[in-house]
């Protein structure tokens, strides 16, 4: 059993796992002995298995570009860059949603590095990084692969929201990153959308994968890797990335840096700022790490950029929000990275006559990693989080990337 396993659900996991069980159950005894909805044949043993099922080409070109349902990047020519659009799953028209690919192929055999963002689709920023460490490549210097997908959620990013939109029940919505490795035959289409792309598109064709994200809509965060540092070599990686925070946390289960970890490939979650927006002085950092990272595996020739080492990064190993208990407007008292103290005042809260209904403290030694950046906040809402080191097992909150 992996760590991750041992930790379990948190309350609100366990809540939507719960109702998606109930819902599983009486879908299955609705159409007990009747084909699936959506008529997928099951991934084959190979691939199930991690290995390659062979590129599958559908026929189809779209704006240019070949489209596969499954790849394998030893089939593509070597020393050359090649984009495809990868087949997911099916909307409600019957139609299919298409995630763009981008493989830089060495003209020398080598590691195979995935970099994907776009899970949740509010998050631009994270996309851009990718994106820009795509363009630097030339594939004729280097030695090994480097596959990026930058639009994962599609559908979450056409209607730039956090959550994949749920038409076929109304008005909920999905977080994907709660979905992985997903199910081909699953009982959600995102469930059956990260079947596809994992078992047909991201696992076979990775040594190494790093999932880049941002804050959500309303919360922005610092510069920061969540990653399980205990696991040499995902370590190694993260060090290498000259940014403010590292969050030693294994997180949730069902999320994709997660679930390349359970299938033995190393991989962690870098967290680019604020939702929506491009960081442009963010960017550059965690391009930089990228880069590093594939000088590390022998992708790439050349010196390292700048480390964790060289900026003072700081490693927490916990994260404890502050959480409003009262409704009306937030006052910051402090910013992002700022060091706190444990009964230091970190936010004010008044109400619509300017009266302070709330003052909020913080309740660790630590920095902030993260806060709301909309004004108003009603109870429940997540204020701040602080990223500090407990003693002994993690009893903090995991971060809600």
């Amino acid at each position: 059993m992996s760590d991750l396993s041992k930790k379990g659900l948190d309350r609100r996991d366990l809540i939507i796992a719960s109702i998606a069980t109930v819902g599983a159950a009486a879908a299955f005894a609705a159409n007990a002995g009747s084909a699936t909805a959506q008529d997928v044949a099951a991934p084959s043993a190979d691939a199930a298995s991690g290995g390659s099922q062979g590129t599958v080409y559908t026929g189809e070109v779209i704006q240019g570009k070949k489209v596969v349902s499954a790849l394998d990047v030893s089939d593509l020519e070597a020393g050359q860059k090649h984009l495809l659009y990868f087949q997911g799953v099916q909307m409600p028209t019957g139609q299919y949603w298409y995630v763009s690919v981008a493989v830089a192929k060495g003209a020398k055999p080598g590691k195979r590095v995935v970099l994907t963002s776009g899970v949740h689709g509010d998050e631009m920023s994270s996309v851009h990084t990718v994106l820009t460490v795509m363009n630097q490549l030339d594939p004729a210097e280097m030695s090994g692969t480097v596959m990026a997908v930058t639009d994962i959620a599609r559908p979450a990013m056409e209607g730039m929201q956090r959550r994949w939109p749920n038409s076929g029940r109304g008005a909920g919505l999905i977080d994907m990153n709660r979905e992985w490795p997903g199910n081909e035959n699953g009982f959600t289409a995102p469930s059956r959308h990260a079947g596809l792309l994992f078992n047909r598109l991201l696992r076979p064709n990775a040594d190494a994968a790093i999932d880049f994200h941002t804050g959500t809509s309303g919360f922005e965060v610092t510069a920061f890797n969540i990653a399980s540092m205990d696991v040499p070599e995902i370590r190694s990686m993260v060090e290498l990335y000259p940014v403010d925070q590292i969050f030693d946390n294994h997180t949730y289960p069902g999320v994709l840096h997660n679930a390349f970890v359970d299938a033995g490939i190393p991989s962690f979650c870098p967290e680019v700022g604020a939702a929506r927006v491009l960081d442009l002085e963010m960017i550059p950092l965690f391009v930089e790490g990228t880069m590093n990272v594939l000088k590390h595996h022998g992708i790439l020739a050349g010196p390292m950029g700048r480390t964790g080492k060289d900026v003072g990064v700081f490693l927490g190993n916990s994260a404890v929000p502050v959480v409003a208990t009262q409704g009306g407007f937030i006052e910051h008292l402090v910013k992002l990275n700022d060091k706190v103290e444990a009964g230091q005042k970190v936010a004010i809260q008044r109400n619509s006559f300017g009266e302070v209904v709330a003052e909020y403290t913080s309740s660790v030694n630590g920095e902030i990693a993260g806060q709301r950046s909309e004004v108003p906040s009603e109870p429940g809402d997540p204020l701040a989080f602080i990223l500090f080191n407990k003693a002994g097992p993690d009893g903090g909150e995991t971060y809600p990337e």
